[in-house]
């Protein structure tokens, strides 16, 4: 799974909500300052380049639509980081949240509870 720009990775967000679109669709979900339509266009056959979109010709138009779930995306997005910037530790992650004070102890204790009762 290749990497996405920031702008691809705000495409992908605004498909997996709407599941599938035209890029006139995607246009209207994008917040902020728009970009043209022919360079939303562009990002959008990068993501099918990358194998992350699909589409369905309606003459001269597509509606694209995700080829990998959020959840795939989300899995190694979270890995890569854990590696980069973790030493590889899932304990290193969970304590940076808890320095930050991002996780409260209830939220760990539910944590703690859901890994005792998965085994």
């Amino acid at each position: 799974m290749q990497k996405l720009t920031n702008k691809e990775e705000e495409v992908m967000k605004i498909l997996w909500r709407l599941k599938k679109a035209f890029v006139k669709e995607i246009m209207a979900e994008i917040e902020g300052e728009k970009p043209h339509y022919n360079t939303l266009s562009t990002i959008v056959r990068n993501l099918e380049d990358k194998a992350y979109v699909g589409y369905e010709a309606f003459g001269n138009t597509h509606r694209y639509f995700p080829l990998v779930t959020k959840e795939a995306f989300r899995k190694k997005f979270i890995n890569s980081t854990i590696i980069d910037y973790y030493d590889n530790s899932y304990k290193n992650l969970v304590s940076f949240f808890a320095k930050e004070e991002k996780i409260s102890i209830e939220e760990l204790k539910e944590i703690i509870n859901l890994i005792e009762n998965k085994g």
